[in-house]
């Protein structure tokens, strides 16, 4: 799969993340490969910075943010000419039960399952669940303090 070359058309905005397409929106463009595949690469200095304002909006440092969310960001690929840019590495393996999600929920969306390529909600869906990941992730910190405050303070039952 060639993954080189610049997008015809402008990104779609999605704050830290974008939707590529190398050419229209069609029904083609949309369909995605026999596997998703991605790129690793570093974060470019754009992409550092909206990372660390956002991060500091939520009263995390960019240090910690990067150690939360990866120092890498990946470009997933959906097919030849359509790729979701800058996806955190630990956003995308995040997993549950084992699964990566954003993995795992792409896998359930193949055109032989579906019978029809990816509608553009589903590519916008990919987004919010990246955002919503990357807020879990860094979120962390603050859980694990409040869960250690609250077990050291517990009441403690008799049977």
């Amino acid at each position: 799969m060639k993954h080189s070359g610049h997008s015809q058309n402008p990104p779609l905005d999605f704050g830290h993340l974008s939707f590529v397409l190398r050419e229209a929106w069609t029904k083609e463009s949309l369909q995605p490969a026999v596997q998703i595949t991605t790129a690793q690469r570093d974060c470019s200095k754009p992409e550092q910075e909206v990372i660390s304002k956002g991060a500091q909006e939520l009263g995390v440092s960019s240090d910690q943010a990067f150690a939360l969310l990866g120092a890498k960001t990946l470009d997933i690929y959906l097919n030849d000419v359509a790729y979701w840019s800058n996806v955190l590495e630990k956003v995308w393996e995040y997993a549950i039960a084992g699964c990566q999600v954003i993995k795992k929920w792409l896998s359930y969306r193949e055109e032989r399952l579906l019978g029809r390529p990816l509608t553009k909600d589903e590519v916008r869906y990919v987004r919010e669940m990246t955002r919503r990941i990357a807020a879990i992730l860094l979120l962390t910190p603050a859980l694990d303090a409040n869960y250690q405050a609250i077990k050291a303070d517990t009441f403690p039952w008799t049977v």
